[in-house]
């Protein structure tokens, strides 16, 4: 059975983008409308949208923004080279809104393709067309990972997730989530362990909420149980998504990721990876040469804007670590399925 499409996060209709704003959920559902290129690149850098995939197709819905907003503002100026420099400009900027999301880049660099492309009679619309393609080849992908991935689960099946990787981190179906989404279609699975993920809490309110929305039997857990749970021999699979992978097979992903890989195979655990091939990142060699986003001390020492730890203390607040590749047993990708991923085989998935 094909499991349902969960509602998207990213919707575009009426030449205008809109963001189910993720800071707030599940408490309050809003989507946000964003009209310009510098509000989706607000929405990117301050978390109303996150997610790897997420972050890539809303980067392409901001060039079309940008599109639209030089096309109207250079109606009269017949120079398409000049509008184009504009929306070049723009795109380099938009880059610049999160570094580790290998997605962005990847996303905007096939914008940028199209832009190169375009006349002056089809700019906006060439655009818009290649975004909206995105978004849906997006959906497939998903749905092929869910697939390849559900494969691995057997029945009776208990697994553990962190962060998010579902709906809401991608064009509306996800890469993790997904892959329980099919197991769970499939009747392999007897619950799921989600972890809150600190310091946004994305597991306790959005994977959580997700996964209920859908009846999928789900236990929250802070970040600090998950060896307790692998202990006591609960879970079967720990699965995870990736904001970039690297030509080695390294995997770079919300920080904790690397700690529940370490548990894993110190407890007989299989590790799973799911991510597009949009996120391997060819031109970096290894983990060691990912920059890790870095973000404010705030987000440790306050929650909702009030202070709970003592005035003044610094913090430390990555965002990502890095999984080493020989940690982990699958990655799969909806170009096929790598075990024991090392640089040979992802040069052959890419090849």
């Amino acid at each position: 059975m094909q499991p349902s499409l969960p509602n998207r996060a990213i919707e575009w209709r009426e030449h205008c983008l809109f963001l189910l704003d993720q800071r707030y959920l599940p408490l309050t559902v809003d989507f946000l409308k964003i009209e310009t290129p510098q509000q989706a690149f607000a929405a990117i850098q301050n978390m109303v949208v996150r997610g790897a995939p997420a972050i890539g197709i809303t980067a392409a819905y901001a060039v079309v923004l940008s599109a639209q907003q030089h096309s109207l503002a250079n109606s009269e100026n017949s120079e398409i080279e000049v509008i184009k420099r504009l929306i070049a400009a723009d795109i380099d900027h938009i880059a610049l809104a999160r570094p580790t999301a290998v997605n962005l880049a990847w996303a905007l660099a096939a914008m940028r393709k199209v832009l190169q492309q375009c006349i002056s009679s089809d700019l906006v619309s060439s655009l818009e067309q290649a975004a909206i393609e995105m978004q849906q080849a997006d959906i497939v992908a998903n749905q092929r990972m869910g697939e390849l991935g559900a494969a691995y689960i057997e029945k009776g099946s208990a697994v553990m997730t962190h962060c998010n990787a579902g709906a809401l981190a991608t064009a509306g179906y996800g890469t993790a989530l997904g892959v329980i989404r099919s197991a769970h279609a499939l009747g392999k699975l007897s619950s799921v362990y989600a972890n809150e993920t600190r310091p946004w809490f994305q597991g306790a309110r959005l994977t959580a909420w997700e996964l209920q929305q859908e009846g999928i039997t789900t236990q929250l857990i802070v970040d600090s149980a998950a060896a307790s749970v692998m202990q006591q021999n609960a879970i079967e699979w720990v699965i995870v998504g990736a904001d970039r992978v690297a030509a080695n097979g390294d995997v770079a992903n919300k920080i904790g990721t690397y700690a529940l890989a370490v548990l894993a195979r110190y407890h007989g655990k299989k590790f799973m990876v799911v991510a597009p091939h949009s996120t391997i990142d060819m031109m970096t060699p290894s983990g060691a040469d990912i920059e890790i986003e870095e973000r404010a001390d705030s987000e440790l020492t306050e929650l909702q804007g009030a202070a709970f730890a003592a005035p003044e203390v610094s913090a430390w607040n990555p965002v990502f670590d890095v999984t080493p590749a020989n940690f982990i047993d699958v990655l799969v990708t909806n170009r096929g399925v790598i075990e024991a991923p090392n640089r040979a085989k992802i040069e052959a998935l890419m090849a």
